[in-house]
């Protein structure tokens, strides 16, 4: 057919066809052999049985008088009807209908007139191939058609037949006879087929006749044709698509005509809309050429094109499900392109822009990536729409579908009902071929009836390609398919190269079996498109794959083929190769095939072998150029000739030999890689058409939304990076709004499916348009508040981190990197820069130091010089901020608030785990590191890590390890204070308060307080007040909550430790060196030292802090050795120290003994440092909430707080005196501690650029100096009412003492078993209880300040005669005296307090009488003791002293008052009286009375006139008398100044002034008396006093003889002297209480102090 008419030969006339037909190929009416889909119908259209209509495509029906006329437009005869009917329907056609190819027209909805009834014929539309644009009226129906049912009727008896009919747009259709005789059908599908195989003709290019302006006109009408028909439905018209169609559209891609071009993409769009199911290699070509021309370098190509190029695919990307499609039916297919990944990856690459500058195809590209994930994204939001509401809907849905069944079954019933009689006639009538196309629908929707349902369900169900275990394959089935493929590349390749390598590959990746399957291979060797024909010829012709060839031979199907049919399939599947041995071994496998599986046509196999040659030779002679320019090609009758009597001595059938010759004369058997040109052009559309009539071909066709998992992991990338490029390089508002809104649907889609590694990449690239990372600190605010763009990606980046942040990991870090510049910049918000603090009366500081005007000290002249020589710039920046920066400082915090990154830390606690534990990370990792370390930074850093783990708190444990050794790491490795440091200990007391209520996590979080322990003694006592006050607030919110010992112990130390000064015990200076067994953690120590935020003493620069005091020339030494041991009176402890004073660590429990301690002392023998004045009240305050409340007072913490409270006494003694001198020589200046670390020497050149901070050097942190310059007034006031409040605990607990430990034993009666017992009676009492306190009050006695000892002595004397203590028996009471009170008299010997010598005389005064008082009252119990005489005489020894102590007389008249008391009362009671001796009278009265003539010579004669006991028998003068004699007695201070300590240098006339205030402390400056400090400092000789010489001061007289004493002092003491050393084998006459206090050698060893202070005193 030409454009210029119908040619006779294109009439359907019915084609000559050889004897069998071949399988493969179809004839077209020309003639010529066009290789044809052989397979039956597949209708795979979406609906099952519904055409495909696109929602896009205007398909109305024709009205329905159009169709009924074509009902009756047949009119013939019945009995000619029947076969000019079949000759003139092509044999195609029919067998179209037959296999029930659903009709369009059919099964769409029928245009039912009012008139007509549902279901009958006439109502049903037809032709859709037509143009719908006839309008008509049902009158124009000519009233044959009165009944309407009777369609069938009317054509078969022909009651019109002789009439002409004139349909409404006025063309007549007659009755004309062919030559044949056969009549033409009007409106029948064979008219539609010649109609549209006559389009399709116009558009081939390569057709001489046809003009640009014919192809476009039929590329116009061939649009109209697929915009209003559904041509799938017919085999006959799908087969003309595929081939020529198809064809025709691909080679008008390459013209140069746009118009053509345009024409031809608007054509292959609708064919791939509606047909892709049925063209899937024609699809893969199509994409294959677009990608050509997209990324073509020729000059030649317009850009126009390559935009047009791109606009197809975007629209083709639109299609619903078309990208889904793609990836499922070619990535996922062994044997076709990765289509989808390619592309994707050529439109990424095709929106960056190459000169920087953005085009549309750079655009266009976007959009086609964006329109993947714009439905993923709709996809997602849906499903979670779904998920949210699916109760709902379930109910709804169920009785909407049980509504919509119903319907359809009656509709199809109607149907049924309306069709039965046209059903019941044609069954009847003889099965002739319809006459008119209308009947011919007719007879297709009856025979789908007929067929029922199973028909309709295969229809329905798609078709499987083999590679799927399923219809919808799983992702990991996917994954799997797409691996297989990569690696079957891999091998393919290496085949190409080296056919053995290639199998061995495969084999060894197990995709072909070992050992080989020949069937396997062949059939690998036969699907794979990818190999090289020419390696596959070399490869099965080889001499030792005999067995491979004949399995490859196999895999044909040759039956039914003539010969040449079979050899061109046979070698278009491999290269001939040139060796004649190898072409006879491939021949004779080939026909040795062919022969048996067509039955043995010939008369043996060789015949068949000789004829194949033939056909070869032909084809060579045929169609071979050398050939052709040497001979003339062979002639039909030649090749008959060459072939007689080849068949068996016979001849071939020379029908036969004729039809091979026209075959390869006018077909060539191309062999493959050789042809060029549209020869090979031919080969290979052959070869895709062959390849879409196999199993391979089958396109799955899927819902929208599938596969939306595995599209966005392979497209992520490449469209984040794309739109990044995009929003960088466009100043578009739309573009970049474009842009925001794709990475928050990225962002959302990534959410959905949890692709943190997603998410992570899209708030990366975000972070990187904020330009606050890349930004210098100065010029953040100007330049972020003046750029929008950055702006925009900043509310972005927090608002996708606070919708989606459980899904973050990586990307904390460049948001944390973002916050921390935020802060820097001052950009953030108030409430997140300051933080919770102890001291600080609002409870709040600010992270940030205020800006403060700089030094006004320069002179006004000196200002003016200097801003004469600053050049322009410089004087602009130092006019202060212009208005537009102010703007838009303003319009950064404006935005930065819209942020919200508060939000970050509040909404961390809905957090998945993974994602806080990264957040966390990220926060430790941001902390600036050596080269940029500032303070400040680091702060803000461990901040917002303390208050997101205080949000978290409900799963704190999960975390905790992680902020436990950030804080220890912090506090431990600390060399100094500073104010990171003060954060650390603040940030662990703040979690300590919070966390201690939880159960889980209480044992840890007070464990981690040790580590406060572990710190450097002089950075604790620099932090003592954060620590005081936070421990306060620990203990009153949450004392109920700590059970254990060990705890207590730790609270305890550190109260003592801060408030008072005391050092840590060793043992937590060991515990850092041995694991935290209790978390089961690395302790501290062992994690690596080189921890960036340490900072070491060698670090190789200057601190801002050093630079400035240089300056100042008062730079105080860095270095542990220089003044800072010195003068904070903390040990140096080495370990050959700790090995040398044996101290045992055995946990708390032996800390608890506190085995150092000597009991004879009133003091612990702690060696104090200074503290800090506040500190020590806060602690004091805490101490008293505990005691004061009797729930917090148990066993647990009974005897710490006791020890606490002496701690506390003695460092509040004289008003804190021993903190006063030691503070002169180191004071600590917060001010100084926000150091800023910056590498050495950079800010001194840098002027303006330098870093930030430096330019505010000026500046400070408000001041947190804990020196007490500032509070010196309120000092004496305050430790004065910290010693009354210490009073008054230590008498609270000694009062209440009896009854809390019955009260604990009374509960622990029923637990015996568990653990220690706890024992009520008085013995314990006394030892833990009663005896210390006794020790702190008498301790406090010894106060220089007058009140204080008032008050104690008070104290000390209602505790003494309290009825408590009447339980005591007589070794407890003298431990009293040993313990208590004779330490409190010698202590009251030495001068306190030099100011106030009336008031001391008093207090002396009160002493004795005290004791006098409680040696009477329990003098019975006293009376049984064995070292009664000792303890008499040691009360005498003191009355001794005592009388020359006072320099006024009120001693001198109060001592033999009491004596006189004591000498009656004893002498009442009998004590002096013995019936045994010659006198009456005992040794005691005979030794009472030797010491006391010593002085009160003339107390006898007052009291016992009557008494007269004869003098002594003088003995010889002693010589100095050896340690062992006993009748040394310990002498006094004033008399022997060898033994005493050295004496005041103070006189002790004191101005009168002075005396007025005893309880003003010694000023600092002022030598304190060495002796106020002797009790409690310790020396390292041994106790052994035998090295110590004991002048005798008595005359020889006086001295009694040893014979005479020994029964009364031999004895030895009831209690050893101390803990731990064996009791001394001492007379007892020296008692340890006297020898503490007259010798220089205390009785305990200890560490030596190397504190100068120390050495003096």
């Amino acid at each position: 057919m030409r454009a210029g008419g119908m040619s006779e030969s294109s009439k359907w006339k019915k084609q000559k066809r050889s004897p069998r037909p071949p399988r493969h190929v179809v004839r077209s009416p020309s003639g010529q052999m066009d290789p044809m889909q052989p397979s039956p119908l597949s209708n795979n259209n979406i609906s099952g049985c519904v055409p495909f209509i696109e929602p896009g495509l205007s398909t109305p029906s024709l009205p329905a008088s159009d169709s009924a006329g074509s009902s009756i437009s047949s009119p013939t005869t019945t009995d000619s009807g029947l076969d000019t009917c079949s000759k003139a329907t092509s044999r195609e056609d029919l067998s179209d209908l037959e296999n029930g190819g659903s009709s369009a027209t059919t099964l769409s909805t029928a245009t039912t007139h009012p008139g007509a009834e549902p279901g009958s014929p006439d109502a049903q539309s037809e032709g859709r191939l037509v143009e719908p644009a006839q309008s008509a009226s049902v009158e124009s129906i000519p009233e044959v058609l009165e009944d309407k049912d009777s369609v069938t009727e009317q054509s078969d008896s022909a009651s019109v037949h002789d009439m002409d009919y004139v349909n409404p747009r006025g063309v007549r259709f007659t009755q004309s006879t062919q030559r044949d005789g056969a009549s033409l059908i009007p409106y029948g599908l064979p008219c539609l087929r010649e109609l549209f195989r006559f389009l399709i003709s116009l558009t081939s290019p390569h057709d001489r006749h046809n003009t640009d302006a014919m192809m476009h006109m039929g590329l116009q009408l061939l649009t109209v044709a697929l915009e209003s028909g559904h041509i799938a439905n017919y085999q006959s018209l799908l087969g003309l698509v595929k081939d020529e169609l198809c064809r025709h559209l691909f080679q008008l891609l390459s013209v140069d005509r746009m118009n053509l071009y345009a024409a031809s993409i608007r054509v292959c769009f609708l064919l791939f809309e509606s047909m892709r199911v049925h063209l899937k290699f024609q699809l893969e070509m199509y994409l294959k050429k677009l990608m050509d021309i997209i990324t073509s370098e020729s000059m030649k190509m317009p850009y126009e094109m390559k935009e047009m190029a791109l606009e197809a695919v975007v629209q083709l990307w639109r299609i619903p499900s078309f990208v889904t499609e793609l990836y499922i039916n070619y990535d996922c297919d062994f044997y076709c392109s990765n289509l989808f990944e390619d592309l994707t990856k050529l439109l990424s690459k095709n929106a960056f822009p190459v000169s920087g500058q953005l085009y549309t195809t750079h655009l266009l590209s976007l959009e086609a990536l964006l329109t993947v994930i714009d439905s993923t994204e709709a996809h997602c939001q849906a499903k979670v729409v779904n998920n949210t509401a699916q109760q709902d809907q379930t109910e709804t849905v169920l009785a909407e579908g049980e509504g919509s069944t119903k319907n359809g079954a009656e509709a199809a019933d109607l149907n049924r009902l309306g069709s039965t009689n046209e059903l019941s006639q044609i069954k009847t009538a003889p099965a002739c071929p319809p006459t008119s196309g209308h009947l011919m629908a007719e007879k297709m929707r009856l025979g789908r009836q007929d067929q029922g349902d199973p028909d309709t369900a295969e229809k329905r169900a798609p078709k499987k390609p083999q590679r799927f275990s399923s219809c919808s394959p799983d992702s990991q089935e996917l994954l799997d398919i797409r691996t297989k493929k990569k690696l079957l590349i891999t091998g393919t390749e290496q085949f190409n190269l080296k056919p053995k390598k290639g199998i061995q590959f495969l084999q060894e990746k197990n995709l072909l079996s070992d050992p080989i399957n020949h069937n396997q291979v062949a059939q690998w060797l036969r699907e794979n498109p990818r190999l090289d024909k020419k390696m596959i010829g070399e490869y099965i012709s080889d001499r030792n794959n005999m067995e491979l060839l004949d399995s490859f031979v196999n895999t044909f199907t040759f039956q039914g083929l003539r010969i040449d049919e079979a050899l061109r399939l046979y070698l278009e599947a491999f290269r001939l190769p040139g060796e004649a041995p190898v072409i006879q071994r491939l021949l004779e496998t080939f026909t040795d095939n062919w022969h048996k599986v067509n039955g043995s046509p010939f008369m043996t196999n060789d015949a068949g072998f000789a004829l194949a040659y033939a056909v070869i030779m032909l084809n060579t002679d045929q169609h071979n150029h050398n050939v052709r320019k040497q001979n003339i090609p062979m002639t039909v009758e030649q090749f008959k000739k060459n072939l007689k009597g080849v068949n068996g001595n016979k001849d071939f059938d020379q029908d036969m030999l004729e039809d091979i010759y026209v075959a390869i004369k006018s077909e060539e058997i191309v062999m493959p890689d050789e042809q060029t040109g549209l020869v090979k052009e031919n080969y290979v559309w052959s070869v895709l058409l062959h390849r879409g009539a196999t199993p391979e071909g089958v396109f799955l066709h899927l819902p929208p939304g599938s596969y939306d998992h595995d599209l966005f992991t392979m497209t992520w990338g490449p469209t984040i990076a794309a739109l990044s490029y995009v929003f960088d390089k466009s100043l578009d508002d739309n573009i970049l709004q474009k842009a925001i809104t794709s990475f928050r649907k990225c962002a959302m889609i990534a959410a959905h499916y949890g692709f943190s590694d997603v998410f992570d990449n899209l708030i990366i690239s975000l972070c990187k348009f904020t330009t606050l990372s890349s930004e210098s600190v100065e010029n953040l605010p100007t330049v972020f508040g003046s750029n929008n763009k950055a702006q925009t990606a900043a509310k972005t980046v927090f608002d996708l981190a606070h919708r989606h942040g459980n899904i973050l990991r990586e990307g904390w870090k460049n948001i944390m990197d973002s916050m921390l510049q935020l802060f820097r910049a001052e950009l953030l918000p108030k409430a997140m820069v300051e933080v919770d603090d102890f001291v600080e009366s609002s409870g709040k500081i600010s992270l940030q130091r205020e800006e403060t005007p700089s030094n006004r000290g320069e002179s006004a002249v000196l200002s003016f010089v200097n801003w004469f020589t600053l050049s322009g710039a410089e004087q602009s920046g130092l006019r202060g901020p212009s208005t537009e920066n102010q703007e838009a400082k303003q319009a950064a915090k404006l935005c930065i608030e819209q942020c919200d990154p508060e939000k970050l830390i509040t909404e961390s606690k809905f957090l998945q785990l993974e994602s806080l534990q990264e957040l966390m990370k990220a926060l430790i990792s941001v902390t600036p590191d050596e080269e940029t370390y500032d303070e400040e930074d680091a702060a803000f850093c461990l901040e917002m890590l303390l208050r997101i783990v205080l949000e978290n708190r409900d799963r704190v444990s999960c975390v905790w390890q992680t902020v436990r050794d950030r804080l220890c790491h912090l506090c431990i490795h600390a060399t100094e204070s500073c104010f990171l440091v003060e954060r650390a200990v603040v940030g662990l007391l703040r979690l300590a308060i919070r966390l201690l209520r939880r159960e889980d996590i209480s044992s840890q979080v007070l464990l981690s307080l040790r580590h406060l322990l572990m710190m450097k003694p002089e950075v604790l006592s620099q932090v003592s007040r954060e620590v005081a006050y936070g421990l306060h607030e620990l203990l009153k919110t949450n004392a109920a909550n700590i059970h254990c010992t060990d705890d207590w112990y730790t609270l305890f130390s550190l109260l003592e430790c801060i408030g008072a000064g005391v050092k840590p015990h060793a043992s937590f200076q060991l515990a850092s060196s041995s694991t935290d067994n209790d978390t089961g953690a690395q302790s501290d120590s062992e994690l690596p030292s080189h921890h960036p935020s340490e900072t070491t003493l060698d670090r190789g620069y200057t601190s801002d802090s050093e630079v400035y005091t240089e300056y100042s020339k008062t730079r105080i030494p860095r270095s542990t050795t220089d003044v800072d041991v010195a003068s904070s009176g903390w040990l140096m402890v080495g370990k050959d120290d700790l090995e040398t004073s044996k101290i045992q660590t055995g946990g708390s429990k032996a800390l608890l003994n506190h085995p150092l301690v000597n009991q004879y002392s009133l003091t612990l023998g702690q060696d104090l440092g200074q503290h800090d004045t506040k500190s020590l009240i806060k602690c004091v305050e805490t101490l008293s909430f505990i005691v004061r409340d009797a729930a917090h007072v148990t066993p647990d913490n009974f005897e710490l707080c006791v020890r606490a409270i002496r701690v506390f006494v003695e460092a509040s003694l004289n008003g804190g005196y021993r903190n006063h001198d030691k503070k002169k020589s180191h004071r600590y200046d917060f001010s100084k501690s926000r150091v800023r670390r910056k590498v050495g020497g950079r800010e001194k050149e840098s002027g303006s650029g330098m870093r930030r901070g430096s330019s505010r050097a000026s500046s400070q942190h408000p001041s947190r100096s804990h020196s007490d310059n500032d509070e010196d007034d309120g000092v004496p006031a305050s430790y004065h009412t910290v010693s009354l409040q210490l009073l008054d605990l230590m008498h609270t607990l000694h009062t209440r003492a009896a009854s809390i430990y019955s009260s604990w034993a009374e509960e622990q009666r029923h637990l015996e078993a568990a653990g220690r017992k706890i024992e009520a009676d008085s013995q314990t009492l006394w030892t833990s209880c009663w005896c210390p306190l006794l020790q702190g009050i008498a301790w406090l006695c010894c106060d220089a300040r007058r009140q204080v000892r008032m008050q104690a002595l008070t104290y000390l004397q209602r505790a003494l005669l309290v009825h408590d203590l009447q339980t005591l028996d007589a070794t407890e009471w003298e431990s009293c005296f040993n313990k208590v009170l004779f330490p409190l008299l010698t202590k009251l010997l030495d001068n306190i307090s030099p100011a106030d010598v009336g008031g001391m005389e008093e207090t002396r005064m009160r002493a004795c009488t005290l004791l006098s008082k409680v040696f009477l009252q329990h003098l019975s119990p006293l009376l049984s003791l064995p070292t009664f005489a000792a303890l008499w005489l040691t009360i005498l020894d003191f009355m001794d002293k005592y009388m020359h102590a006072g320099s006024s007389d009120l001693l001198l008249e109060a001592i033999p008052e009491s004596l006189k008391n004591m000498l009656l009362v004893m002498d009442t009671a009998g004590i002096f009286h013995s019936a045994d001796s010659r006198t009456g009278y005992s040794d005691l009265w005979e030794i009472t009375w030797e010491r006391i003539v010593c002085f009160l010579p003339h107390l006898r004669e007052e009291l016992f006139k009557q008494t007269v006991i004869p003098d002594p028998v003088p003995s010889p003068p002693l010589e100095p008398v050896q340690p062992t004699t006993p009748a040394c007695r310990p002498p006094s201070p004033q008399v022997s100044p060898a033994l005493a300590k050295p004496p005041s240098p103070v006189p002790v006339s004191v101005a009168p002034a002075e005396a007025k205030t005893p309880s003003r402390p010694a000023s600092p400056q002022e030598p304190q008396p060495a002796s106020a400090n002797g009790l409690d400092r310790s020396s390292p000789v041994p106790p052994s006093v035998s090295s110590m010489p004991v002048p005798l001061t008595t005359s020889p007289a006086q001295a009694p003889s040893p014979l005479s004493q020994s029964p009364l002092i031999l004895q030895p003491l009831a209690s050893p002297l101390q803990v731990g050393v064996p009791p001394m084998s001492l007379p007892i006459i020296l008692n340890p209480a006297l020898i503490e206090a007259t010798s220089p050698v205390p009785l305990l060893p200890g560490p030596r102090s190397t504190s100068p202070s120390d050495e003096v005193k």
